[in-house]
């Protein structure tokens, strides 16, 4: 099968949620990816594609669709798996990071003990828009001194800009499939 062909099967297994969280915005929604057995297998192969037998350790996912994706990618890779999550949501001793919204400041974080300096780590979440959420685990993983192979997302918004601000991180971003305009 060609690139464009697992890229066209993709895009035509997202659903598009007009006006949703507010009115203007298509939400990119990929639980019907995820609930397409195809479509997901396909996604998941994509994105181990570039990193089979080769070396990672860590697999950071950023809460929640990231967790899905990124504990299929560790799987596939033999590679552990670091959950990022909202502050407050886990049980050990974290390491935080804090970040804009867009409408005001959250903050992230991670257990302490979930890096070690000189890991090889990958980044997973379903969609890269403005960057900011990926930025924030981008600096929160390299504070524990993790060596960010790539960030790899299903979706890519490139005119909402986030590419750009993991690329001016001197991280590598590879995508499954895109929608301009958004």
């Amino acid at each position: 099968m060609t690139d464009q062909t697992i890229q066209d099967e993709l895009i035509s297994s997202i659903r598009t949620i007009t006006d949703y969280p507010k009115e203007g915005i298509l939400f990119r929604d990929i639980t019907t990816l995820l609930g397409n057995a195809r479509a997901f297998r396909r996604a998941v192969d994509a994105l181990v594609q570039p990193w089979a037998g080769s070396k990672v350790d860590q697999i950071a996912g950023i809460e929640a669709r990231g967790f899905i994706l990124g504990g299929a990618v560790a799987h596939q890779l033999s590679a552990g798996f670091v959950p990022i999550r909202k502050k407050g949501k886990l049980p050990h001793e974290t390491v935080r990071i804090a970040y804009s919204l867009e409408y005001g400041l959250d903050e992230m974080e991670m257990h302490k003990d979930a890096i070690q300096p000189g890991d090889r780590v990958i980044l997973v979440d379903d969609l890269i828009a403005t960057g900011g959420t990926a930025e924030a685990a981008c600096k929160l993983l390299k504070s524990m001194g993790a060596n960010i192979v790539a960030a790899c997302f299903i979706v890519d918004l490139p005119d909402l800009g986030g590419r750009k601000k993991l690329e001016e991180l001197s991280v590598p971003v590879r995508t499954l499939v895109e929608f301009p305009g958004d």
